[in-house]
């Protein structure tokens, strides 16, 4: 396995393969990271991972320095899945001057996440481009936990006409339901019990749906009242049309719910397809 800090060297070493699956991370990996590799290593015989801490998605009072970063136990992990190429560059590597070039992004990008994180979306799309324009991937695997970075990701190749196809992965669970995440670990005991009441109040939802029921805006209400009564603070629940990731309205079709809570610092995400 190969590791690399420096682009050029990178792109060296990258540039005769016929194909290459890019899987884009943060680090701290887990589960749910290590079978979107697995499933790029069905795909290509060159797998690329990133791992970079991109401070541009996190607001100012986030945790960006908190944040795990684990490259060590990483890149072990990546040597045990026989992965080609990491690369982990250093924060002055990709961001040598300050990035003053941004992309505008479509109304969608100011919804949901976006309404709760304003301009996160803008950073996620300035460095998943970057490293895009860097690695020159042909597939690119995502999970579909980060539903509407997916959404946004997925949107910028197409106006954008980058040759990269996405390829999205299913979101990975522990045994009780809760969506696999590098945050998870900032859960004490108590709150991680607590903490699958997030997917189950979703799947509540998508169980009504599915029977027949159309009062969106009400199971919207009562899933968060519950939660609400668990202690949990809930940013969102919202059921979405998942072609624009627009209001579902009452004879929508392939819906999706997305919702995003806190337990008490911690902020959880999930979402199911109905």
């Amino acid at each position: 396995m190969k590791i690399f800090n420096d682009i050029t060297a990178l792109r060296k070493s990258l540039n005769r393969e016929q194909q290459i699956a890019f899987v884009p991370t943060m680090g701290n990996l887990h589960a749910g990271h290590l079978a979107l590799i697995r499933q790029a290593k069905q795909l290509s015989d060159c797998v690329v991972v990133s791992i970079f801490v991109n401070r541009l998605q996190f607001l100012p009072q986030e945790d960006f320095n908190q944040y795990p970063r684990t490259l060590d136990d990483d890149c072990r992990l990546l040597a045990e899945l026989n992965v080609n190429t990491v690369f982990a560059p250093d924060e002055e590597i990709l961001f040598p001057t300050p990035q003053e070039f941004l992309l505008a992004l479509p109304s969608v990008a100011n919804t949901l996440e976006g309404e709760f994180r304003p301009g996160f979306f803008q950073g996620v799309a300035t460095i998943v481009l970057k490293l895009f324009n860097i690695i020159q991937p042909h597939l690119t695997l995502l999970g579909k936990k980060d539903y509407q970075q997916l959404y946004v990701v997925r949107e910028m190749v197409r106006q954008l006409n980058l040759p990269v196809e996405i390829i999205a992965c299913e979101t990975v669970r522990a045994p009780d339901g809760l969506a696999l995440s590098s945050r998870n670990q900032y859960l004490n005991k108590v709150q991680r019990l607590e903490a699958c009441h997030l997917y189950q109040a979703l799947l509540q939802i998508k169980k009504e749906i599915i029977s027949g029921c159309k009062e969106f805006l009400t199971l919207q209400e009562n899933a968060t009242k519950d939660l609400i009564q668990r202690g949990w603070k809930v940013d969102y629940i919202r059921i979405q049309k998942r072609s624009l990731l627009t209001p579902a309205q009452i004879n929508d079709e392939d819906l999706v719910v997305l919702g995003a809570a806190w337990l008490d610092k911690t902020r959880l995400i999930d979402n199911l397809e109905i």
